[in-house]
C-alpha cells in the first residue's frame, strides 16, 4: 500500500529565510504627516515607532484611517496614535508559527528582533511568505509549474482561484461617503473595498492607502468614495489558476484581486495574499494533501 507523508511547502522553514531586512521607522516625536510618506514610498503596512532608537510602538494604515475618522491634523505626532509594544518574532524561528502568529494578532507583519528586543533587525509580512512559497513551488517537482514535472504531480492538481479566494465581497457604491467605506474596511479589518458604480458595474477600489493619502492631501471624510478610488479593477477569473493569479500580483505588487464569475463580469470574492498565505501553497495540493511514497 503506498503511505502518505503529510509535508506543507513552509515546513522547517525560518523567518529569516523570507524577511526583509529593510525596516521602516520613525522617532515618536515626528508628525503623522511623514508616516503618510513613508508608508506609501516603501509600500508598508505598518512602521516601527521609536525614542531615541528604542523600539516603542507601531503606526499601522489603520491607526491612521482612525485618526482621519477623529478628524485629528496630520501634523498629530505618532507617539498619540500608536499601538504598542510591537509584534515581534526571531529570525531562527519557524515561519509557520511566524504565520500563526501573524493571524492570531491580526497583524500583516511582524518585526524581527535579534539579540535583544531593542534591535530590529528585519520585518516579515504575507507578500515576503507568499513570495517564497512561490519560488518554492516554482522549483517543486510535484508541481506543474516545475520544468521537471513528474508522473506524481498528476495526483496533485492545481489549484484554482475560487478553492482559496474568499467569497465574502465588501463593497460601497461611488457616491457613499469615505467615512462609510473607513467604517467597513475597519470592522472587517479588510485592506480595500470594492466601488460600485450606480449601474451595479465594479467601477474601482478604495483601499487603506487610497485613504490615508487622501487624508494628506486634504479630502474630507464626507467626500465621495468616487474621488479617492483607484481604477482599473484589479481581477481574475475563479477558474483561474493559484499560480497564474500570485505571479500576476507579485509582479504588479497588488496584495489582492477581485474574482469574477465565469459566465458574467459579477465579482465573486476577493484572493488575497494572506488567503494564499493562510493556505500555504503556491500552485497544488502536492504539500497540503501529501506526498506519495514508493
Amino acid at each position: 500500500m503506498p503511505k502518505f507523508k503529510p509535508r506543507k511547502v513552509l515546513t522547517g522553514l525560518q523567518v529569516k529565510e523570507a524577511m526583509r531586512r529593510q525596516v521602516v521607522a520613525l522617532e515618536k516625536d515626528i508628525p503623522a504627516r511623514n508616516s503618510i510618506r513613508h508608508l506609501i514610498k516603501y509600500k508598508v503596512n505598518a512602521l516601527l515607532v521609536t525614542d531615541a532608537g528604542t523600539p516603542c510602538g507601531v503606526v499601522s494604515k489603520t491607526d491612521l484611517l482612525a485618526l482621519m475618522y477623529a478628524g485629528l491634523q496630520p501634523e498629530t505626532p505618532l507617539e498619540d496614535m500608536m499601538a504598542g509594544p510591537p509584534v515581534a518574532c526571531f529570525p531562527d524561528d519557524l515561519l509557520d508559527d511566524g504565520l500563526e502568529l501573524m493571524q492570531s494578532c491580526w497583524v500583516h507583519q511582524l518585526f524581527v528582533i535579534g539579540a535583544s528586543r531593542e534591535q530590529v533587525i528585519g520585518v516579515l509580512s504575507y507578500a515576503d511568505i507568499v513570495g517564497l512559497l512561490y519560488r518554492y513551488c516554482h522549483a517543486c517537482r510535484q508541481s506543474t509549474l516545475s520544468s521537471q514535472v513528474t508522473e506524481e504531480a498528476a495526483l496533485a492538481p492545481e489549484l484554482t482561484v475560487q478553492e482559496v479566494m474568499t467569497p465574502d465581497v465588501q463593497f460601497a457604491y461611488e457616491g457613499d461617503p469615505l467615512y462609510t467605506v473607513i467604517e467597513t474596511l475597519t470592522a472587517k479589518s479588510l485592506g480595500a473595498i470594492l466601488i460600485y458604480a450606480a449601474d451595479d458595474r465594479a467601477a474601482g477600489v478604495v483601499s487603506k492607502t487610497d485613504l490615508i493619502r487622501a487624508w494628506f492631501h486634504g479630502v474630507q471624510p464626507d467626500a465621495a468614495a468616487a474621488e479617492v478610488m483607484s481604477t482599473p479593477v484589479q481581477s481574475c477569473r475563479h477558474s483561474t489558476k493559484l499560480s497564474e493569479a500570485l505571479q500576476l500580483m507579485l509582479l504588479q505588487d497588488v496584495q489582492r484581486l477581485f474574482v469574477s464569475a465565469a459566465e458574467a463580469d459579477q465579482i465573486v470574492g476577493v484572493l488575497s495574499l494572506s488567503d494564499a498565505a493562510r493556505f500555504r501553497s503556491g500552485s497544488c495540493r502536492a504539500c497540503v494533501a501529501g506526498r506519495l511514497l514508493a
